[in-house]
């Protein structure tokens, strides 16, 4: 499988991820049609599955036009079924997804929105974790509870530590100067700094991380409790 890191909207990212053995692919969390649409025809890809993590706009709002050019399936979690327009197919949590050759684990993650699911493609050792985790950071909580944050971020980070993390949007560095302030001795967490700036200075994308970078690194990953999750949930979100 090979992943495209399409940029969309202001800071947002969807993925495709490409069976090279017939050239079909899913794509994560398209935003907006036009540059899927673009990477799909340039490489004459075929669409077969649109994933969304979650119901927000900007996260569905290519589904429709991708599915009438390209006749693609539409996947959501089964409790989103009336907020992500024209889902064909309802996932559970902990069902493993099969469709040719992808094979992904479904994870129920709320806290950010109450559907929030992640796709776990464990043979390949990736996960889109849409806006529950990012690098260096995690999601606000619009719908959830903070305990359902916290409970959702123990799931992923129990993954094995090779696992590589695609998220929903660029946030990695203003995430980072959050983290070094309260940790600010952190080695770890200086170094990945360095790379961050020079990835973004180079135009690349900072995504992937990895589930040991994260351990390492991200503070929401690091706190051991809930009280002193909600304490800093709350800081960054005035941050």
């Amino acid at each position: 499988m090979r992943i495209e890191i399409i940029p969309c909207l202001q800071d947002n990212y969807s993925y495709l991820i490409i069976d090279e053995n017939n050239n079909s692919a899913c794509v994560i969390d398209p935003s907006e049609s036009q540059p899927i649409i673009n990477l799909v025809e340039k490489n004459n890809i075929k669409l077969k599955y649109i994933l969304n993590t979650h119901h927000h706009f900007d996260h569905i709002g290519g589904n429709e036009e991708l599915k009438k050019k390209f006749g693609s399936t539409i996947l959501g979690f089964e409790e989103d079924s009336h907020r992500i327009p024209k889902i064909d197919v309802l996932l559970k949590d902990n069902q493993i997804w099969k469709a040719e050759n992808f094979i992904a684990k479904i994870i129920h993650v709320p806290g950010h929105t109450s559907g929030h699911i992640c796709f776990h493609f464990f043979n390949e050792q990736l996960i889109f974790t849409g806006d529950t985790l990012f690098s260096l950071g995690c999601g606000r909580i619009f719908e959830g509870t903070y305990k359902e944050m916290f409970n959702s971020l123990n799931k992923i980070k129990s993954l094995p530590k090779e696992t590589k993390i695609y998220c929903g949007h660029e946030y990695t560095l203003n995430n980072s100067r959050f983290c070094i302030e309260h940790d600010s001795k952190n080695l770890n967490l200086k170094k990945k700094i360095e790379n961050i700036k020079k990835k973004i200075s180079d135009g690349l994308p900072t995504i992937p991380s990895t589930i040991k970078e994260e351990l390492e690194c991200n503070i929401f990953l690091k706190i051991k409790d809930l009280e002193g999750f909600s304490k800093l949930r709350d800081l960054k979100d005035n941050f």
